[in-house]
């Protein structure tokens, strides 16, 4: 009998490590990674480098058009790179600049409902794995396994660092705090699609967990329901 597959979310705050865990969880069970957060951020790119004015609506509506967004496996990683345009900009979307401003374009009604509308027809088949911050609210309200991933904010800016520093050594870790901080702010406030828990969400909360805790944890939830009855 072939296994039924299901649809996992993962969302929750900023540096929470929701990639991390996505990833993990996909490889183990053979799903579709999908980094709704890399589409948001690739959209970013995009604006950034043709200095889309993100308060006028119809420039935005045009630039939407023109992007087309795709994920490749890369075997280097052991994950998929996310390629805008047909050019991978898996690095070029984790620069301070793209994130300082992520929040403010993800906020935007037309591009949520435009990334909104890629992830569902990317779930459409089941047997994947999303991480993002309206993924078991919004875009699969029906998803089987929700997980809402949670840390302290402490541990979360230090992570952030962590992973900043490598490419900026002179990034100060008060300066991701307060990216932290205003996308935290931008993301639990805006109007469309605001971060928050599902009611039917299990909460995960990482801070004194190692990675590989938290995949068993995961894992075990995971495995829990796609052994239970169609």
């Amino acid at each position: 009998m072939t296994e039924k597959k299901i649809i996992i979310t993962l969302d929750g705050w900023s540096s929470c490590g929701k990639s991390t865990l996505a990833k993990a969880l996909a490889r183990e069970l053979g799903y579709v990674f999908v980094d709704s957060g890399a589409m948001y951020r690739a959209i970013t790119l995009y604006f950034l480098n043709n200095s889309i004015d993100l308060s006028d609506l119809k420039q935005i509506e045009k630039a939407l058009a023109n992007i087309e967004l795709t994920f490749v496996f890369n075997p280097t990683r052991g994950a998929s790179d996310i390629i805008l345009n047909c050019q991978n900009v898996e690095s070029s979307i984790r620069d301070m600049a793209v994130a300082s401003r992520v929040s403010e374009v993800a906020a935007i009604p037309l591009v949520r409902q435009f990334a909104v509308q890629q992830q569902q027809r990317l779930g459409k088949n089941k047997g994947i794995v999303m991480d993002g911050r309206d993924i078991g609210t919004v875009v699969f309200p029906d998803a089987e396994l929700k997980i809402f991933m949670t840390a302290s904010k402490e541990i979360r800016v230090k992570r952030r660092f962590q992973e900043l520093v490598q490419k900026d050594a002179a990034i100060t870790i008060e300066e991701v705090r307060e990216n932290l901080e205003q996308r935290d702010h931008m993301d639990s406030n805006r109007k469309e699609s605001p971060l928050r828990q599902a009611n039917d969400a299990r909460v995960l909360d990482n801070t004194d967990l190692t990675e590989q805790q938290q995949f068993e944890l995961a894992l075990g939830w995971a495995k829990e329901v796609i052994a239970q009855p169609l």
